[in-house]
This record gives C-alpha cells, structure tokens and sequence, in this order.
C-alpha cells in the first residue's frame, strides 16, 4: 500500500487514483509537436508507480528514452461529485512535488497505434512524489515557480501561472468523471523542458512554497 504524508501531521494517507493532465502548458504542447487539445488530456497512473525523496527510478527494460515531467501534484482531502468550478480548492488537502516519467519512444509507439499510454506512464518508480504542504500554505498555487535540474544542470523552468487549465477547472472537470476521494492525487501538467534520465543520473524538482523531490535513476 502506498501512502502520501502530510506535513505536520502523523497520518499516513492511502493513496487512491493518481488522475494525470497531459498538454496543460502551451510551450510544452510545442515542443513535442502536439495538437492543442480542447479539452484536458487524462491518463492515470497507479499507486504502485510512486517513490518518494531519495529513492531510485527504475527504468524498464523495454525503453531506451525516458523523459522527465516536473509538476505541481494535488492531494484531496474531501471527497466530491461534480464539485463547482468555485468550490474546488476547498476540496484540497495539500500540494506536492511531483515528477511525471513518460517513456518517450514507448508512448510515441502506442499513439502512432491508437493504443492508450499507461506501459510508457504507469511503470514501477514512474511516480516520484514528495511529502505535501497543507494547502493553506500556499498562497496563491496558480503562481509558483517549478524548476527540475539533472545532475545539476537546469532543465525546467515555469510557472504554474502559465497553464492553459487552472486549478480550479481541473478539479471541476475530472470529478465530473471520476468520484473524487480522500487520498487521490492529480498531477497538473508540466512546463516546457522536459528531456532524457539515464542511469547514474540525479533528478531534483522544486516548487516554491511547495517542496523539493531529489531521486536518482538506477
């Protein structure tokens, strides 16, 4: 079972579903020569995907292009149903560091087939997560800067005050779909940079007011 950790507090939370938003930021949309979307790009991870602060990534077999995804993570803390655009970060329990690994030529293979991502999304160790900060913490989420260096080297540099869907309007949408639950988590999208790991490599995300999430790949 994994669990998320609050900060401040003693509780371990389970987590549940781990919803992901895909071509959230216009310059990251360009740089992998995508379509804008009109409406959020969803695909999930599972819970057995996370890792958290100093543990290894683990690249399968069958990829020779993992990329790196920093990105702002959600943590709900009150479950909801269609929840109004207005009400949606009451619902919040936290904001956490995450970092999205896609497998690059394993996901560019299965869109050329039609076939969905999760082989290329939801691998053991695709999850590095951070602790999360209380939400009330951070002032204003739809503007803090997240950064990811590898090996010390700047890849990621942006604002989360450059997404083409807020906050807000993502909890909104996605518990239109899904019943949201204590415990899941949803990942934001990534700013432009995003590019290779490979083995021996030190990854290091942070987000301002949030928290900073160091892996290494095995």
């Amino acid at each position: 079972m994994k669990t998320a950790k609050l900060k401040g507090s003693a509780e371990e939370i389970r987590i549940g579903k781990i919803l992901c938003i895909g071509r959230n930021y216009v310059d990251h949309i360009k740089e992998l020569g995508n379509e804008m979307p009109e409406r959020p790009v969803l695909f999930m991870k599972p819970a057995s995907s996370v890792i958290g602060e100093g543990e290894k990534i683990v690249i399968p077999s069958y990829s020779s292009d993992c990329h790196h995804e920093a990105e702002l993570a959600l943590l709900i803390g009150t479950g909801g149903k269609a929840i109004p655009v207005e009400s949606a970060l009451s619902h919040l329990a936290g904001f956490g560091v995450a970092i999205d690994l896609t497998l690059r030529d394993v996901q560019a293979e299965q869109k050329k087939k039609g076939l969905p991502w999760e082989i290329a999304k939801g691998f053991d160790t695709a999850c590095p997560l951070s602790e999360f900060v209380p939400a009330a913490s951070v002032a204003n989420p739809q503007d803090v800067l997240i950064t990811l260096s590898v090996n010390g080297e700047p890849r990621q540099n942006g604002s989360t005050a450059l997404m083409m869907h807020r906050i807000p309007e993502l909890i909104s949408y996605l518990s239109g779909i899904f019943t949201l639950e204590p415990g899941d988590i949803i990942l934001t999208g990534t700013p432009a940079g995003v590019g290779p790991i490979k083995s021996g490599d030190t990854v290091v995300a942070e987000i301002a007011q949030v928290g900073r999430l160091a892996v290494s790949v095995a």
